[in-house]
C-alpha cells in the first residue's frame, strides 16, 4: 500500500492512496492552519473505528443477525507531551436490531481483535484497548431500547 500527501500552503494538504480517494488534511488556526480538514490523529482514530465496524457487522451479517442500526466510536487518551501518542483507547460497539444475540456481538468483536483487523492488531500492541458494547432492540418509527451493555475482555494469549 502506497501513500502520498500533497501540500497545498500553509498546513493544508490532500492524502491520496492506492485506491484513489482523497482526503484533506487541515490544523486549526492556532498553530498556522486553515481549519480545513481531518487531522491525522483523528484519521488513525477513525482508522481504527472502520476497521473494526467493517469487521464485525460483516461478521454478525454471516451470523444472520438482523441489524437495523450500528456504529462504532472511539474514544482515545493521549499523553501530555509531544509526541502526544495515544496511551488508550475504548472501542464502543452499538447495535441496534431484532433479537441480537449477545453471544454472537461477542465473538464478532472478538475476532475482529484477534484476527481481522489490522489497525487493533497494530495499536494493541503499543496501548490498552478497552472493548465495549451496547445491544439494543429495535421498537421501529427510529426507536430502541437497551437490552444489554457489557465489557469484552480478550483471553489472556497463551
Amino acid at each position: 500500500m502506497d501513500a502520498k500527501v500533497t501540500w497545498h500552503g500553509r498546513m493544508s494538504f490532500t492524502g491520496i492512496s492506492d485506491s484513489g480517494f482523497e482526503i484533506p488534511l487541515g490544523t486549526d488556526p492556532g498553530v498556522g492552519g486553515d481549519n480545513d480538514g481531518f487531522r491525522p490523529m483523528e484519521l488513525m482514530a477513525i482508522s481504527l473505528a472502520g476497521c473494526t465496524a467493517m469487521d464485525v457487522i460483516s461478521i454478525l451479517a454471516k451470523k444472520r443477525q438482523e441489524i437495523t442500526a450500528y456504529d462504532v466510536r472511539v474514544s482515545t487518551e493521549r499523553a501530555d507531551q509531544h509526541p502526544k501518542i495515544f496511551t488508550a483507547a475504548t472501542i464502543e460497539y452499538h447495535v441496534t436490531g431484532k433479537s441480537i444475540a449477545e453471544k454472537a456481538v461477542l465473538r464478532a468483536m472478538e475476532l475482529s481483535a484477534v484476527r481481522y483487523c489490522p489497525a487493533q492488531g497494530m495499536l494493541a500492541k503499543v496501548m490498552p484497548i478497552a472493548l465495549k458494547y451496547f445491544i439494543y432492540e429495535d421498537q421501529g418509527d427510529d426507536e430502541a431500547q437497551l437490552v444489554t451493555e457489557g465489557e469484552y475482555v480478550l483471553p489472556e494469549a497463551e
